[in-house]
């Protein structure tokens, strides 16, 4: 019975209807795609280079597609999983905690540059080791690429998955919203990557909001039991965005204007 009530509003047809139907819970979704593509684009760039060993553009390419859409099933199973949990206060204040931590350790990286790059080797090095290698093996070196991408896909989803059920709990929003950012996230990463070179504030930005969910989520807690409009939250995640592009903009101005 606990199952069924988890994944229920998946085969609402109201609930599906509701969500396609309204402005507050699309502005919300909009929202979520946001976040995917500007906390997951280094995670694009990572899932492709582990399509490299593999001979051919065409195999590279469905390795990719196959990946997406096991990525798609694992959200499935997550986000109902998620929204049942995230009902109990323990594991909110552990979302909260460790979205704090996630922004806190962007933020301290920064500031400790040296540090962040050994500790982004390091991280490499564990991703090389899941890199498929020659040899004997039960499986062909393609379905060794697709679950090589699969256990990626896993491993960078928890943090997305959180994020959003922190936004909205309602699992077919995060579900749409989740579905397509990792699709615009996948298809158009190195115009992300670019639009990201061109405005690197934009991926401070991107940890300032992961704050400010955790402390959303920190609201949630007793005694306070405060739920922040997802409609607030919308506004103020494309406020930010606005001001950050305004902020780059005219601090590029004013460097033209020293020279």
């Amino acid at each position: 019975m606990t199952i069924f009530k988890m994944y229920a509003p998946f085969f609402s047809g109201s609930n599906w209807i509701h969500v396609l139907t309204s402005g507050k819970d699309w502005l919300t979704i909009l929202t979520l795609i946001l976040m995917e593509c500007l906390l997951s684009v280094d995670n694009a760039v990572v899932l492709a280079a582990q399509t490299k060993v593999l001979p051919d553009k065409k195999q590279q390419e469905k390795s990719l597609f196959y990946g997406l859409w096991g990525a798609y099933i694992f959200r499935f199973i997550v986000i109902g999983i998620g929204t049942y949990l995230i009902n109990f206060w323990e594991i909110k204040l552990a979302g909260s905690l460790y979205l704090f931590y996630l922004s806190f350790k962007f933020f301290y990286d920064q500031r400790h540059p040296q540090k962040a790059a050994t500790s982004t080797k390091i991280e490499r090095a564990k991703i090389t080791k899941h890199t498929p290698k020659k040899g004997k093996h039960f499986l062909s070196l393609f379905w060794r690429t697709v679950i090589s991408i699969e256990a990626m896909d896993i491993v960078f989803s928890i943090d997305s998955v959180l994020a959003a059920l922190a936004v909205s709990s309602n699992p077919v929003v995060v579900l749409i919203g989740g579905m397509i950012g990792i699709l615009c996230m996948r298809g158009v990463a190195e115009i992300i990557i670019k639009l990201m070179d061109i405005i690197p504030e934009l991926q401070p930005m991107a940890y300032i909001l992961i704050g400010i969910i955790a402390f959303k989520l920190l609201l949630l807690l007793p005694p306070l039991n405060y739920e922040l409009p997802n409609t607030t939250f919308a506004l103020i995640v494309f406020s930010i965005l606005i001001l950050t592009i305004a902020f780059h903009f005219l601090r590029v101005k004013k460097s033209k204007r020293k020279l």
